[in-house]
């Protein structure tokens, strides 16, 4: 990092939280490639907007082909990934939105890591619990066949670790649950930490 910055002072965030009078959260998605975090986010998107709420999805494959094109998946650009969406999401709080992130994010340093980035603003952690076996099962995009047959190597839960959150603050088992049914049981507490004090 350059020696030679000076941050500016800016206004205060909470002067933009007024004019959209709801508080920012940003909600983390974790759990392995298929166990459903991108259907959930969106859904709960979509939830929320119904609402009236402003939000934003930052989901991980999407972000591939953008913020992070240029990281591949050695363990260091596996950190750089996790962080930079994490700083992008602590933005996005900033400015008052609700900020869903959905990426696997498979290491406990990782999320520590993102949890800090989070500028102290609320963070629930969203356990997407499915098993492997049956993430397996939908593999919707071919990523366990390819890893099983050696194609595609450090693929999460097959040839590198996924480290379950230990404390999540929610946890979803989505395994003989819908979309619709997850998404529902998570809303109120996303409102009610959104809520703007009346």
């Amino acid at each position: 990092m350059s020696t030679n910055l000076t941050p500016h002072v800016l206004q205060p965030c909470e002067n933009r939280w007024i004019q959209s009078r709801q508080r920012p959260v940003s909600a983390w998605f974790t759990g392995l490639s298929g166990s459903g975090k991108s259907s959930l986010a969106n859904a709960v998107d979509q939830a929320l907007t119904a609402q009236g709420r402003h939000t934003m999805l930052l989901d991980g494959d999407n972000l591939r082909t953008g913020l992070t094109h240029d990281l591949g998946f050695s363990p260091a650009d596996h950190d750089e990934n996790v962080r930079r969406i994490a700083e992008a999401a602590a933005l996005m709080a900033e400015a008052g939105l609700i900020v869903l992130v959905s990426t696997i994010s498979p290491l406990r340093a990782e999320r520590v890591q993102a949890l800090r980035i989070g500028r102290d603003l609320p963070f629930p952690e969203v356990f997407v619990s499915t098993p492997l076996a049956v993430c397996e099962s939908r593999d919707p995009k071919g990523l366990y066949r390819r890893a099983r047959t050696g194609q595609t190597p450090s693929f999460t839960g097959i040839s590198a670790p996924y480290e379950p959150l230990e404390t999540p603050d929610l946890t979803l088992v989505t395994e003989n649950c819908s979309v619709a049914a997850s998404a529902e049981a998570m809303l109120p507490a996303l409102l009610c930490l959104s809520d703007w004090p009346r």
